[in-house]
């Protein structure tokens, strides 16, 4: 286990927004005025021997909090250029990140942040910074506490006590709000220290490339990449009507099981004609404990058949973000498949 290590440098605060800076309104919660004075007002708060071994920060609020629930790649190509433009003058990153998209943002600041050499948390909480029974404080102390720590060299979440990797996490829901369903956690807090696991780090298991890829995702605005969950008795009109559509470049298909789908050949055909066509499909489980390995069952291997790629035990949020991240790029559709078949950052 690693010891607490901190860095000359200050930690970075990003806020940009969720119920972690609300407060209070007539008209319900809505993000609040001076963030970084009800921030630091609150860890003022902490036991003395708590405060004094915070790594030192610095809070840059964003000018225009937004919800998460309406986040967008757009944002989530703007927060991961202004991370990789700070880093170079911080020990690491902490951002403040509404919880409706927070796995979102992080799995796709996972593939952007390809190579990170310093820590960046995201973090948030249930319940606004003040209120009564908020785990705002703890989410943020303890964000800060691994922001700090120069072993952890990857996008990472922080809450309820535990860091988990960003592009294994999925919002759960309840106080604990995150879990990580194929991968065990990196760290957790220990009485009043942020212990990491090393063995269970990226730096020990694998690297990603040893560059950022800051893609445009301004081609992809308009809804390029498609979720598509199947359901009983779906027909191929209306998988068609999404695939066949010239706007569409990649799609997300939750099938059941280990990787099964309906054995219809005229739904099939569908699949076919749009991988054909260069369109980026992949299929993970709509069983989040599951993993997909298309053709173990005669009625996935269909699937495999019509060009749709495995996503093994990836999330939904990392199989999403890592198409828009593929096709955001001036790849041919061979090296894109390959990359989405290969790990990068730890996601499968």
């Amino acid at each position: 286990m690693a010891s607490l290590s901190l860095s000359d440098n200050p930690v970075l605060v990003l806020y940009v927004g969720g119920t972690i800076g609300m407060v209070e309104t007539t008209r319900g919660l809505a993000p609040g005025p001076d963030f970084s004075c009800r921030l630091r007002a609150a860890l003022a708060r902490l036991p003395l021997a708590r405060q004094a071994s915070l790594p030192d920060f610095v809070v840059r609020e964003s000018a225009q909090p937004i919800d998460s629930s309406g986040a967008t790649p757009a944002d989530w190509q703007r927060l991961g250029s202004e991370i990789a433009g700070c880093l170079a003058e911080h020990a690491g990153v902490v951002v403040l990140h509404g919880t409706d998209t927070l796995a979102w943002s992080a799995s796709s600041l996972a593939f952007q942040l390809q190579g990170l050499d310093r820590p960046v948390v995201i973090t948030g909480a249930m319940r606004p910074l003040g209120a009564d029974g908020s785990d705002a404080l703890d989410n943020v102390e303890l964000a800060l506490r691994f922001a700090a720590q120069p072993l952890l060299q990857e996008v990472a979440v922080a809450f309820d006590g535990r860091l988990l990797r960003g592009v294994c996490s999925r919002k759960f829901g309840g106080r604990e709000a995150f879990v990580a369903p194929h991968y065990p956690p990196l760290g957790e807090r220990v009485a009043d220290d942020a212990v990491l696991f090393p063995a269970r780090l990226l730096t020990t298991q694998q690297r990603g490339a040893p560059r950022f890829e800051l893609a445009d995702y301004a081609g992809l605005a308009n809804g390029d990449v498609v979720r598509l969950t199947l359901w009983p008795g779906i027909q191929a009109w209306q998988l068609e009507a999404w695939l066949a559509d010239e706007r569409v470049k990649g799609a997300l298909l939750e099938v059941w099981g280990g990787g099964n789908a309906p054995e219809d050949p005229t739904l099939l055909g569908v699949l076919a004609r749009a991988s054909g066509e260069g369109k980026l499909l992949a299929a993970v489980s709509q069983c989040p404990g599951s993993s997909v390995a298309l053709g173990r069952y005669a009625a996935g291997l269909g699937l495999a058949e019509a060009g749709v790629l495995s996503g093994d035990a990836m999330t939904p949020e990392a199989a999403y973000t890592k198409l828009v991240h593929l096709l955001a790029q001036p790849l041919d559709d061979a090296e894109r498949r390959r990359r989405f078949l290969t790990p990068l950052v730890g996601e499968r």
